[in-house]
């Protein structure tokens, strides 16, 4: 099993933390949240802007996550 670098780890570990405080703020359940993200285009945007994303606080993060699932329909 071959290791994995420490930005993929990285990666990993925030967008993680982040869908789960995505759930909390919002009043998901995980699935739930994971399958809005993914719908509403939250996901494409955590995985391409992730490094930005974790430099922020965390309110910052959760608020650009629900602006860009607003707008590509999301209605939470």
């Amino acid at each position: 099993m071959a290791a994995i670098d420490k930005q993929t780890s990285d990666k990993i570990s925030f967008i993680t933390f982040i869908v789960t405080e995505f759930a909390l703020a919002y009043k998901m359940g995980m699935p739930e949240a994971y399958r809005y993200l993914k719908q509403y285009k939250g996901l494409d945007y955590l995985f391409e802007h992730w490094w930005a994303l974790h430099t922020d606080n965390k309110y910052y993060a959760l608020n650009d996550l629900y602006q860009v699932c607003y707008e590509n329909g999301g209605l939470r």
